[in-house]
């Protein structure tokens, strides 16, 4: 009974540990990229619209972005494609019918703190993409473009989950 108690001690001792350090592992990085997208409202036809800017825009800033080696790098070919980017938000809300205004703002944008995962993200000004649909009143949805932390092979289908062996382990057997 004793080493069944330690080896579970043990167990939790080293499930802590691997937590704490995959929760560091999520730090956002000084000179990262940012992207985000905020919808008119919180309507469900709002959030539609964002959810499909966001997936054309996820496919093209992969694309752009894949190569990159240095933020400055990125930042130049955001920069240079701006256009691009336009076009593909502009296509979608034609698409869609979507008859508001849009705004596209690449430079240094305010983000509120967010938690994700148990890491909490600090407000700030960050250098980022900012498409602002309509009045942009609604729920925000933003992400890493360099490094790429949210782009994944450009494929809006992909789906990635993390686990933890340890973690099952325990649920498993306590």
């Amino acid at each position: 009974m004793k080493k069944t108690l330690i080896t579970l001690l043990l167990i939790c001792l080293f499930y802590v540990f691997i937590s704490s350090a995959m929760a560091k592992s999520l730090t956002i990085p000084d000179d990262a990229i940012r992207i985000r997208i905020i919808p008119n409202s919180n309507s469900q036809y709002d959030q539609m619209i964002k959810g499909k800017v966001r997936n054309k825009l996820e496919i093209t800033m992969y694309d752009l972005l894949k190569d990159a080696k240095s933020s400055d790098e990125a930042i130049s070919i955001i920069q240079n494609n701006l256009d691009l980017v336009d076009k593909d938000v502009k296509s979608i809300l034609s698409k869609e019918g979507y008859d508001k205004k849009y705004d596209i703002n690449f430079g240094y944008n305010y983000f509120p703190e967010k938690e994700y995962k148990g890491v909490t993200y600090a407000e700030g000004y960050y250098q980022s993409l900012l498409v602002t649909l309509g009045n942009g009143e609604g729920d925000n949805w933003w992400c890493v473009l360099f490094p790429p932390l949210c782009l994944i092979e450009g494929d809006e289908k992909t789906k990635v989950e993390y686990k933890s062996i340890v973690a099952e382990l325990i649920d498993k057997y306590l």
